[in-house]
């Protein structure tokens, strides 16, 4: 058993997220959002390195050496599955292990508005997820797919790096591909998805150019495609897919995307009061004739005000209102709630009126 194992062991044990294991400082747990340091000595280079290399197949270890870091997964049977990056820095080599549990959880279980449910009936379009690195996108990927796998027969095509998350067929065909096992990259399997006769795709990173433009594509001509971004709010994910494109491109592609987009669902990890976990609060935005104006003509700095200024009835749901849901709920307080707001004085002052008052 490689001797890394059972630090991977404790993280699942404690319920803890991820394990950090970098030479020049000892291993670390994050639990509930915070570095705990593990009782154990500082690891030096050589033996970090080794703790490492025994995880990696001789394919993985000569990739690595070439390129300096390396993504895959790693299972413990019966345990978990964990997401790796194991990269190089100023003390020597170092990794991150995102614990990924064996069962996907459903959107019951992870307690998301039901509105979000609405995704899972589109038949095409383009559904995006935002959000900061580790605040739970990916899970809640993982448990819109299973809900389609669970109710519609579908062929879900998935394209990750590396693949997190396995599903087991129900209703569904599921595949799953990953970047630099199964396809050379994100816009290589993509280019070649649509002769796979897929109903819905789900893209783990959009992040270049030809990429998007792909995926644009596919959800122009009837695919239901799912794609990541890396940005804080709904109000900046179109933004981000048009920076992308040479400046004389940009109004044609958001009159693209004003049209294809179904959905924009930002989210972000809040430290539960009990300390028991981290609850999700989500941002939606569902694309409708104002939404689509709006993106058309370059105003998606509006889009803040308008999920302020909105009730909740069509679906739409501002981060300040799911932060303020959660307070109400007792299940965060109102200060790790005010971190995240986007408004934090209007939040602390509609908190107020729903009883809930900062701690003096």
């Amino acid at each position: 058993m490689p001797a890394l194992d059972s630090f991977l062991e404790l993280v699942v044990d404690q319920r803890a997220s991820d394990l950090h294991f970098s030479s020049g400082g000892p291993p670390a747990v994050r639990f509930n959002g915070e570095l705990i340091p593990v009782p154990f000595r500082s690891l030096s280079e050589p033996e970090a390195r080794r703790f490492l290399y025994e995880l990696m197949t001789p394919e993985q270890q000569e990739s690595f050496e070439t390129r300096q870091e390396l993504d895959f997964a790693y299972e413990l049977p019966g345990l978990a599955r964990f997401r790796a990056n194991v990269f190089v820095h100023r003390s020597g080599i170092g990794a991150v292990f995102r614990v990924i549990p064996e069962e996907v959880p459903t959107l019951a279980e992870l307690r998301l508005p039901t509105a979000l449910r609405r995704v899972t009936q589109y038949t095409d379009g383009l559904v995006l997820f935002t959000g900061p690195t580790g605040s739970g996108k990916t899970t809640t990927q993982a448990a819109i797919i299973q809900e389609i796998n669970r109710t519609r027969p579908l062929h879900i095509l998935t394209i990750e790096d590396p693949i997190e998350f396995l599903h087991t067929e129900e209703q569904a065909v599921i595949t799953q591909r990953q970047v630099g096992l199964h396809t050379a990259s994100f816009h290589e399997a993509l280019r070649s998805a649509l002769r796979e006769s897929p109903d819905v795709i789900l893209v783990g990173e959009m992040r270049d150019h030809e990429t998007i433009s792909l995926a644009l594509a596919a959800a122009e001509t009837g695919v239901l495609v799912f794609g990541t971004l890396h940005t804080g709010a709904a109000a900046n994910a179109v933004d981000r897919i048009v920076d992308v494109f040479p400046e004389e491109q940009a109004e044609q592609v958001r009159g693209s995307v004003s049209v294809t987009l179904r959905a924009i669902v930002a989210q972000r990890l809040v430290k539960e009061e009990r300390g028991t976990g981290r609850a999700a609060a989500v941002e939606l935005l569902f694309n409708n004739t104002a939404v689509a104006h709006m993106l058309r003509q370059g105003k998606s700095h509006q889009i803040d005000a308008y999920l302020q200024q909105i009730d909740a009835r069509g679906g739409n749901l501002s981060l300040d209102r799911s932060l303020l849901n959660l307070v109400r709920s007792r299940r965060i307080s109102v200060e790790e709630a005010a971190k995240q707001a986007r408004f934090p004085q209007a939040f602390l002052a509609a908190a107020e009126q729903v009883g809930g008052r900062p701690s003096s």
